[in-house]
C-alpha cells in the first residue's frame, strides 16, 4: 500500500573515514619531513627524477586525453546539459564568476612564474640555442603550454563531473560521485573513501605548493620594500599571518569573503597589466603577444607529445623540472580548483561552462604572460639587465620586483604586487580550506559548505604542510612533492571520465525517450485549458488544488502501482519560504533510476498584463530528477493529473528500457534525499 514519508532533518557532519584517513596520511609526511629534514629532501628529489623517468610519457598522454574529453563533451549534444537542475541559472554575474575562476586558478604562481619561467626559458631551452632569436620567439609560447589549455582542461573536467553529479542528481560533493555510473552505491564504501583520501591528500599537497612559492614571494617583496629578512623563520611568520586572514575570509563563504577578495585582486592585476604595457614598448608588446599566441594555437599538437626522447639528457631533466612538474601541479590541483569551480558553476549548461573556464583563464594569462615575459626578455636581451636572468635562474622571486625597477613609480608598483601577493595567497588557502572541508564532510544540502570549524582545521593543517614542505628543501622540495602526489591521483581522473560519460549518456537516453513518448496533454473543453492558462491562484485556490486534486491523484497512483507489485509511496515535506508543502511521488526500480514526480508551490508576482486583486499568486509546478518542467497544475482535476502522471512515467519506462540496451548497469539515484541517505552510511 503506497505510504507517506516524512522526510527526516539531516544536518552536515563530518565524514569520519575521508577525515581521519586523510588526516592519518598528513600527519605521517609532517613527522617524517620534520623529523629527518635532510633525508626528506633527498627522497623528494630522487622521487621526482624517477617519476619522470618512468612516467613522463604517461603524464603527457594523460593531459591531452583529459582535455580532448571536455573539449568532446561540450561541443556535443551533451554540452545543453545544465550543471544544475533545468530550471537552474547561474548563481553569480560572468565578471564575478570570471574573477573567481582567475584568483582560484592561477593565484599567486601567476606574479612568481610570468618573468621568470619566460627568461628561464630563453637562458636555458631544452632543445634551442641558448640566448638565440629562436629561443627568445619559443620562451613565452612554451610557457603558454604549461599555463593554458592543458593544464584548464584538468580543472574543467574535474568541475564539470563535480557539478554535474552533485547539482543535477544530488550525490555527495566529492569526488566518489563522478564514479557512481560505474560502481553504483559502491562509492559509499571503502572504495569511495580512499578515493577521497586521494583527492584531499593531493590537494594539500597542490595547494601547500602553491602557498609555498606564494610566501617565497612574499617574503621577498616585504625585504624588498621593508628590509625584512628572507628567512625560514619568517616565511612560517608570514604564513602563520596569511592563513589567520584567509581562516576569517573562509568563515564568511563563498559568496562574501572569496568572490569579493577575487573581484579586488582581478581588478589589481589587470591595473598592473595594463600599467607595464603602456609604460614599455607598447605596440612591440602587442606585435609580440599576437605572434606568441599564434605560435602556441600552431605548435599546440606536437608541443603536446613532445616527450624529448630524441634530445640529451640535459633536455630530459629540465622535462622533469618543468613540464612534469606543471602537469602534476595541475593534477594535484585538480580536485581543490574543480570542487571550487562546480561550487561557483551551478546552473551554467557545460557548454557555457567549458567554453568559459577554458577561454577566460586562457585569454588573461596569454596577455600577462606574453606582456610580462617579453618585457624580461627584452631587459635581458637588448638592455643588458644581467642580474634579471641570474634572478629568473636563481631566485625566480625576485623578477617581478627587479623588472618593476625599469618602469616609473617602482615603489608604489612594488607595493602593488605585495598586495595582490597577499590576497592571491589568501584567495588560494580560503578556497583551498573550503574545499577540504566539504571534501570531508557528509552534507545535507550540496549548495551548503561544511562546518565552520571543519574549514578552520583545514586552513591551520594547509599552512603546517607548507611550513613542512620549505624546512626539507623550499621550491626543489615542493615540485618534487607534488609530481609523485599527483600520480596514483591521475588515475582517478580516467575513473571520472568514463563515470562522466556514462551518466552523459543516460542522459541522452532519457532526452530521447521523452522526445519519442510524447504524451497528451490533459483532457478536457478548450475553454478549460484557457481557464488554466490564465489561472492566477490565490493560496486558498492553490491549497484546494492540492487537497482535492494532488495528493489524491498521487497516492491513487501509487496504490495502483503497490497493486501491481511496485514499491512507490507519496512524500510530504513542508519547506521554509514556500507557503504550501511539497508532494512527492517516488517508484523504486532495482538497479534503475528512481521515478520522481514532485509538485512545488512557488509564490510569484502578478503579471501586470492579467488582471488580479493580489500582488502575488500561486504556481503549483512539477518537478522531475532532473529539474523543474515550467508545468502549473493549477486547476487541474484528479484524472488531469494522473493523466499527467502517467505520461511522465510512460516516458521515464522507456527510458529505463533505452539504458538497459545500452548496457548501462549503475543508474544514477533519482530519488529525493537518496543520495544524503546513502551517504548515512559512511
Amino acid at each position: 500500500m503506497a505510504h507517506d514519508n516524512a522526510v527526516p532533518e539531516r544536518r552536515d557532519r563530518l565524514n569520519p573515514a575521508v577525515f581521519h584517513g586523510s588526516v592519518a596520511g598528513i600527519l605521517v609526511f609532517l613527522v617524517i619531513t620534520m623529523t629527518f629534514t635532510e633525508q626528506a629532501g633527498a627522497f623528494f628529489d630522487a622521487a621526482l627524477a624517477w617519476v619522470s623517468e618512468t612516467f613522463g610519457w604517461y603524464y603527457m598522454l594523460a593531459v591531452v586525453a583529459y582535455l580532448v574529453f571536455v573539449v568532446a563533451i561540450g561541443m556535443s549534444r551533451f554540452g545543453s546539459i545544465r550543471l544544475g537542475p533545468d530550471h537552474s541559472r547561474p548563481e553569480f554575474s560572468l565578471l564575478s564568476w570570471s574573477a573567481m575562476l582567475f584568483a582560484a586558478g592561477i593565484g599567486i604562481d601567476l606574479l612568481f612564474f610570468s618573468v621568470a619561467e619566460p627568461i628561464s626559458h630563453y637562458l636555458v631551452p631544452p632543445d634551442l640555442e641558448p640566448e638565440s632569436q629562436a629561443a627568445m620567439r619559443a620562451a613565452v609560447v612554451q610557457t603558454f603550454f604549461h599555463w593554458g589549455l592543458s593544464g584548464w582542461g584538468l580543472y574543467v573536467l574535474m568541475g564539470m563531473a563535480l557539478a554535474y553529479f552533485s547539482y543535477r542528481h544530488r550525490l555527495p560533493l566529492s569526488i566518489r560521485s563522478a564514479l557512481y555510473p560505474l560502481l553504483g552505491k559502491r562509492i559509499y564504501g571503502p572504495i569511495g573513501h580512499t578515493v577521497d583520501i586521494t583527492a584531499v591528500i593531493s590537494t594539500v599537497f597542490g595547494i601547500a605548493t602553491s602557498l609555498g612559492i606564494g610566501v617565497m614571494q612574499l617574503n621577498y617583496g616585504l625585504s624588498y620594500m621593508f628590509d625584512v629578512p628572507e628567512s625560514l623563520s619568517v616565511q612560517i611568520i608570514l604564513i602563520v599571518l596569511v592563513m589567520v586572514i584567509a581562516t576569517i575570509s573562509v568563515v564568511s563563504g563563498v559568496d562574501k569573503g572569496i568572490r569579493r577578495l577575487s573581484e579586488f585582486n582581478m581588478l589589481l592585476a589587470v591595473a598592473l597589466l595594463l600599467f607595464v604595457l603602456f609604460q614599455g614598448q607598447t605596440l612591440k608588446l602587442l606585435d609580440m603577444a599576437v605572434n606568441n599566441i599564434g605560435d602556441y594555437f600552431a605548435g599546440f599538437l606536437a608541443k603536446s607529445f613532445d616527450t624529448y626522447a630524441y634530445a640529451g639528457q640535459e633536455a630530459n631533466e629540465w622535462k622533469g623540472w618543468w613540464t612534469i612538474f606543471f602537469w602534476g601541479w595541475w593534477i594535484a590541483w585538480t580536485p581543490f580548483v574543480g570542487l571550487f569551480l562546480a561550487r561557483i558553476s551551478r546552473g551554467r549548461t557545460i557548454r557555457q561552462f567549458v567554453a568559459g573556464a577554458l577561454g577566460i583563464p586562457l585569454a588573461f594569462m596569454m596577455i600577462w604572460m606574453s606582456v610580462f615575459g617579453n618585457s624580461g626578455i627584452e631587459l635581458v636581451a637588448n638592455q643588458g639587465v644581467a642580474l634579471l636572468g641570474e634572478q629568473a635562474l636563481n631566485t625566480p622571486q625576485t623578477t617581478m620586483y627587479t623588472l618593476l625597477e625599469h618602469y616609473p613609480w617602482v615603489g608604489f608598483t612594488a607595493a602593488v604586487v605585495t598586495i595582490l601577493g597577499i590576497v592571491f595567497f589568501v584567495t588560494s588557502a580560503d578556497s583551498g580550506a573550503l574545499v577540504l572541508a566539504n571534501f570531508t564532510s557528509i552534507l545535507s544540502d550540496v549548495n551548503h559548505d561544511a562546518p565552520i570549524r571543519l574549514r578552520i582545521f583545514w586552513s591551520a593543517m594547509i599552512g603546517l604542510v607548507t611550513v613542512a614542505l620549505l624546512m626539507a628543501g623550499g621550491l626543489s622540495a615542493l615540485q618534487s612533492a607534488v609530481v609523485v602526489t599527483a600520480l596514483p591521483f591521475s588515475v582517478v581522473i580516467f575513473a571520472i571520465m568514463a563515470g562522466t560519460y556514462r551518466a552523459l549518456r543516460m542522459e541522452d537516453d532519457k532526452a530521447n525517450a521523452r522526445r519519442r513518448i510524447t504524451g497528451t496533454a490533459p483532457g478536457g473543453d478548450w475553454r478549460e485549458r484557457l481557464d488554466r492558462a490564465l489561472d492566477t491562484s490565490s493560496r486558498a485556490g492553490a491549497a484546494a488544488v492540492i487537497e482535492h486534486s494532488i495528493r489524491p491523484a498521487l497516492t491513487q497512483f501509487a496504490q495502483e502501482l503497490e497493486g501491481r507489485g511496485q514499491t512507490a509511496n507519496v512524500g510530504e515535506e513542508q519547506v521554509d519560504g514556500e507557503p504550501l508543502p511539497r508532494l512527492t511521488l517516488q517508484v523504486e526500480f532495482d538497479n534503475a533510476q528512481t521515478f520522481v514526480y514532485q509538485v512545488r508551490p512557488h509564490r510569484m508576482r502578478a503579471p501586470s498584463f492579467l488582471p488580479m486583486n493580489d500582488d502575488y499568486y500561486l504556481r503549483l509546478d512539477v518537478y522531475l530528477t532532473e529539474g523543474g518542467l515550467g508545468q502549473d497544475l493549477n486547476g487541474y482535476t484528479r484524472g488531469q493529473v494522473i493523466s499527467d502522471v502517467l505520461a511522465e512515467y510512460e516516458r521515464h519506462l522507456h527510458f529505463l528500457a533505452l539504458s538497459t540496451q545500452n548496457g548501462a548497469v549503475h543508474a544514477m539515484p533519482g530519488s529525493i534525499g537518496e543520495a544524503e541517505a546513502l551517504g548515512t552510511t559512511s
